[in-house]
């Protein structure tokens, strides 16, 4: 059974989760994923900030920060349980994106979710092959979906 929780650290109400959710579901049921645990966690620029500065030496915020938990040797999850890891993203910068790309919060929140989500299974963009690879598969996710720019 897959475990997906999405915990909302941000003192606003943010409807567009349970949309996020079902779409992650949808990406997982595609990947024929089974027995896979992570979270997605809503967080503010002040706390992504804090993030990418202690853990990725850059001080600044960014969208979305993962945290792929298969990437480390000695994580042994049990009964055939994989444990994926975490992804957070920033709410402030979600709704500044959505502005500036002129496209939904649902929109921008479901793309970093599906980006985060990819990463965790271990897809990168570090090369143009790479990116090609992944962000076709975000692309895919999100017109199945029907969530459009």
């Amino acid at each position: 059974m897959n475990q997906l929780e999405i915990f909302n650290q941000t003192e606003e109400e943010v409807r567009e989760l349970e949309t996020v959710k079902d779409v992650l579901n949808y990406a997982i049921k595609k990947e024929r994923l089974e027995n896979v645990i992570f979270n997605v966690i809503l967080v503010d620029n002040n706390y992504i900030h804090e993030l990418n500065k202690n853990y990725r030496n850059i001080d600044r915020e960014t969208d979305v920060i993962t945290f792929a938990l298969e990437d480390e040797k000695d994580m042994v999850a049990p009964d055939g349980e994989r444990v994926l890891g975490d992804i957070y993203i920033s709410i402030d910068k979600a709704r500044s994106q959505a502005e500036e790309y002129g496209h939904s919060l649902l929109r921008e929140l479901s793309f970093l979710a599906i980006h985060g989500f990819y990463h965790l299974l271990g897809y990168d963009h570090m090369t143009e092959e790479e990116e090609k690879v992944m962000f076709a598969k975000q692309e895919e996710v999100l017109h199945e979906c029907k969530i459009e720019r």
